[in-house]
């Protein structure tokens, strides 16, 4: 099944058909719409969406597309992700997780906030001290996706783990419709599957969801609960990158959770975890 007749299978079983204007019936058999119904309702024949969902129909129209986003209620992620099963990218390499020199300087200007730039596949390029020491472990080489599904510590350190494994793999999803050769994000996938039975559920749902914003909760050892809000900001001359920022409201709690962590001893040779655990908290100045 290619992805485009799975993305489509997977929406068609979402939709109410209350929601679509089609009586209740008891005989339905089916969750969602059914084929022809989806077909009716987008203004295209039955026969061709059942190739569509079959991946038998190449280069659906963009008005065709656009039809049948109306019908299955996708949002603006969802739509742009079918417009690029439909009609992939041009096959270029796959985009550098190189950064500019002056980024750095950006990182650091950030004092009082974890800050940190990530590529498509979740790889961490680039953090500021503040946000090493929130994920205990500096970058770059360290990747969210592993750690939150694969790590033993991933799953303590997220205030809502189910939720973030959701949008970590929304966002993967996401990835990989944008960068459909990228090999090294396949491979990512593939390890992510085999590892985790949590990841293979949500993967076989095709949700895609471009990060932008929104609640981001840490259970950490030292800094205790911090319900921080996360920036993403798209590096517009880097495809796939972005700069996160987590930011605490003004005297609030996780505002001083960030400012303990601040306080940690960069030289005292101790990870956060040394120090949370094995009682060797110490203090800048």
């Amino acid at each position: 099944m290619s992805d485009l007749s799975g993305f489509l299978r997977t929406r068609r079983a979402r939709v109410d058909p209350a929601d679509a204007g089609i009586p209740a019936d008891s005989r339905r058999r089916v969750d969602g719409l059914r084929r022809e119904e989806v077909a009716h309702l987008s203004g295209v024949s039955v026969d061709y969406y059942v190739r569509l969902e079959q991946g038998r129909a190449l280069r659906p129209s963009g008005q065709v597309l656009d039809a049948l986003a109306r019908v299955l209620r996708l949002d603006d992620a969802e739509r742009a992700h079918l417009h690029r099963l439909a009609h992939p990218p041009r096959r270029d390499a796959s985009p550098p997780s190189t950064l500019r020199p002056e980024l750095h300087r950006v990182l650091d200007a950030f004092t009082a906030t974890p800050a940190m730039i990530v590529d498509h596949r979740l790889d961490v390029l680039a953090a500021n001290r503040l946000a090493s020491l929130l994920y205990d472990r500096p970058a770059p080489g360290y990747n969210t996706a592993r750690h939150i599904f694969l790590e033993a510590d991933g799953r303590d350190l997220y205030g809502d783990w189910e939720k973030c494994t959701g949008d970590v793999v929304g966002h993967l999803r996401h990835s990989a419709g944008r960068f459909p050769q990228d090999g090294p994000l396949k491979d990512l996938i593939t390890e992510l599957s085999e590892g985790s039975s949590r990841f293979r559920d949500l993967w076989s749902r095709a949700d895609v969801a471009e990060r932008t914003h929104g609640r981001k909760a840490f259970r950490h050892p030292v800094a205790g609960e911090l319900d921080l809000h996360q920036e993403n900001f798209a590096m517009p001359r880097a495809p796939g990158q972005e700069l996160v920022v987590l930011t605490a409201p003004e005297g609030s709690a996780a505002e001083a959770g960030l400012r303990l962590l601040d306080e940690l001893d960069e030289d005292s040779g101790h990870s956060v975890s040394a120090i949370a655990y094995g009682g060797k908290f110490s203090r800048r100045g």
